[in-house]
């Protein structure tokens, strides 16, 4: 079985998928999106930090980064509406069907980079407080 944490971010991609046709989710892409894929929505998860540990639990901060990428002449638009979208659907059942304890924003950048010339590219960061057994990472510390 695959850690809360793998399982978090499977939950986020096929959420954020689901919400976001036909746009595509991709995670952890290892190459530059084309334009011809482009618009996307990129997920990364960049750091997991444990907040505090007792009775055998342990309090988890899972940090992820999306970054809508988007070209053309409406590359800012659509970035915008990327990120709405996709700050919707991980909003709409913070606990992530029981996986997470709360998912928050924790910023996001308002001065666009350019990628490229033409692109857009639109982050916005979100923490996902969960918790695990101390011994075991497939376990969520809900007691059971």
């Amino acid at each position: 079985m695959n850690s809360i944490r793998e399982r978090i971010l499977r939950e986020l991609l096929a959420r954020l998928s689901a919400a976001l046709v036909p746009v595509p989710v991709l995670r952890f892409p290892t190459v530059p999106v084309t334009r011809e894929a482009s618009p996307a929505l990129l997920l990364f998860a960049e750091a997991d930090a444990i907040t505090a540990q007792s009775n055998g639990l342990v309090d988890r901060s899972l940090t992820v980064r999306l970054v809508a990428i988007a070209r053309d002449e409406d590359a800012f638009d659509q970035a915008d509406r990327i990120v709405v979208g996709a700050h919707a659907a991980l909003m709409m059942a913070p606990n992530l069907g029981g996986l997470a304890l709360a998912v928050r924003e924790i910023d996001g950048e308002w001065d666009p980079e350019d990628a490229d010339s033409g692109a857009v590219a639109l982050p916005a960061r979100y923490e996902i407080r969960y918790r695990t057994h101390a011994l075991d990472l497939t376990r969520t510390g809900d007691h059971r």
